[in-house]
Formats: C-alpha cells, structure tokens, sequence
C-alpha cells in the first residue's frame, strides 16, 4: 500500500461554464489566446480574436452547446466527473492515498484550482494525465504548460509525472476495436476522423499527425480491416492556412458523391464526447453524407467512462507509481 499521498490530474481541453453567448465568449478567448494552439503574432492576433471572431463567433457556438447541454453541463464536463468517480472507485482498495482531480486547461474546474488542491493535501507526487492519445504541441504541451503556470505560485513543488502519449498502448487498441467491433457493418467504410492542426505545426515538429495514422493502423489491424475498408480523415479547422488533409467534412461529400452508400465513423483522438463529436460528426457531417447521397450514417462514440476505458486509465497512471506502492 502507498504510504505517502499522490495526486493524479485527469486533464482534458475545457468547456464554456453555461451555453450562453457571454461565457462562451470567455471560453473561446481564453482557449484561442494560447499562443500554443494559434502562434500568430500577439498584437495582430489579439485585434483579429476580439474585433472580428468572438463576437461572431461566440453567439453561433453557443447556439451549438444549448443543443447538446445536460442537467450535469456540458457532456465533456459531465463525462469527465464519471472517468475521475470511477477512478478513484477503482484505486480505493489498491492505492487509498490515490487523490485524482479534474482539471481543464481552458474553463473551470481549471488547472490552478486542481494544483492547488492536491497541494494544500500534501501530495508527493503528481502525475498529470492529458486525456490525449496522440501528442500535439497543440494539445499535450498545452496542458504542460497550463500544469506550470500553477505550480509557479507554491513553494513546495511535489515530485512530477507525465504522460506524454498513449496512442499505440495494447489496452487503448483494444478498447478501439471492441467499441467498434459490434458496431461495424460489412459494407461500412471506416472512417478515422480526428481533430486538425495546421500543416506547417507537423513541418516544425510536432508528431500528431504520425500518432493519429499509427493509432488506425493498429485498430484496423486489430479488426482485420483491408485498406479499402477504413481512411483517415482530419476534422475541426479553423482559418485559413492548410490544416492536415485530407478533411472529413469534404471526403464524406466526395465518398458520397462517389457512389459510397454506408458509411462508420469513429473519434479516437477524442477521450470524451463533446462539441466537436456530438455536433459536428454525429450531426453536421452526417448531414453532409447523407445529402450528397450516402444512405447509412453512424457515428461510433468515444470510450468516455466505459470500463475499458477506466482499466486503460488506471494502467497508465499505475505505470507511474513507485515500485513499492503498487498493489
């Protein structure tokens, strides 16, 4: 058993704190003034972001957030709360001195607030868990640098872990392919969509991209796919420079288009269902298929709190612990 107290922070990208105009504002500007996610010149950015997008964008997403809202908030929000009940349920009897908070990088509960938690409960040890599979500067770095940011205001600074990726891990593959695997028609194609990043990230460096295509291959693999069964496509872009490609909203029209009639589609750089899944793939592009000529649309969900997924979650922050505090 552990005899010091370790702190885990299951961190994911953030959600506006209600579906109205103003705090989705104040989410969109807090998540597009990272210079990690937009690298634009400050100044120039900081007058194009406030004088041109938030006020035009801000009323149309929250529009789109009222439409998916829960009792619980937004379903990333509620989601998360379930994967940290079910973690900590699964730790109390292997590790009681397992603390694990839910902490967004952008919006509440926020990093700050998580970090100064576990601090005030005299962790020893951290281990940060971006709930992203494939590395992104964009993403990964994000939460590095947000886990940073709070630190800086405590003196003591605990022992630290961090996961870095976790797109090839067998029990991440396998949780793939058994969500897929009962869902999957015979004349389905399979589509990987997962979230863009602007191609010239992947020329200085960043390794997403390569995650993304490893990460499907393996799954593909896994369910016995020929390559004419399954196609990785990249969704999400923002602006105007190239974006990683090829993009799903336009493959699905050509697919479409192209006499495709059935078509699968799965998020698996997604932890949790969210805006960009429930929305944008399950309704927005199913819309696109289906008016283009496409007849069978599905999406399949993310692993979310199932319990393949919690057993993924728990592997990887056991991996982290020290050798004589494991079970």
């Amino acid at each position: 058993m552990m005899k010091n107290k370790i702190g885990v922070l299951l961190v994911n990208l953030g959600t506006p704190s209600a579906p109205t105009t103003a705090a989705v504002k104040h989410y969109l500007k807090q998540f597009l003034s990272d210079p990690r996610v937009i690298d634009l010149p400050r100044l120039q950015w900081s007058v194009i972001l406030n004088a041109f997008i938030l006020p035009r964008r801000a009323p149309r997403v929250a529009k789109l957030y009222q439409a998916i809202w829960t009792e619980q908030g937004s379903p990333l929000l509620a989601i998360g709360r379930e994967q940290v009940q079910k973690l900590q349920h699964y730790f109390t009897a292997r590790q009681p001195n397992l603390i694990i908070e839910l902490a967004m990088t952008y919006g509440e509960p926020s990093m700050q607030s998580a970090v100064d938690r576990l601090i005030a409960q005299q962790v020893q040890k951290i281990i940060v868990l971006p709930l992203y599979p494939q590395y992104s500067s964009t993403t990964t770095a994000s939460v590095f640098d947000a886990f940073a940011h709070a630190l800086k205001s405590h003196r003591a600074m605990p022992e630290i872990a961090f996961i870095h990726h976790y797109h090839q891990h067998p029990l991440y593959i396998q949780a793939l392919a058994n969500s897929i695997r009962p869902k999957l028609q015979s004349d389905e194609l399979l589509i990987f969509s997962f979230h863009g990043i602007p191609e010239r990230y992947q020329q200085e460096g960043d390794c997403y991209a390569e995650h993304c295509h490893q990460t499907a291959l393996l799954v593909a693999n896994t369910l016995e796919l020929t390559p004419s069964q399954w196609q990785v496509t990249f969704q999400s872009r923002f602006g105007k420079e190239p974006w990683l490609q090829p993009y799903t909203d336009e493959t699905l029209q050509q697919l479409a288009q192209n006499g495709q009639k059935a078509l699968a589609i799965v998020c698996p750089g997604f932890a949790v269902d969210c805006l960009e899944t429930i929305e944008e793939i399950e309704e927005e592009n199913r819309e696109i298929f289906l008016d283009n000529g496409g007849e069978r649309y599905q999406y399949i969900p993310a692993l979310n709190a199932s319990d393949e997924h919690i057993e993924l979650l728990a592997t990887l922050i056991e991996a982290q612990l020290p050798s004589d505090h494991t079970a």
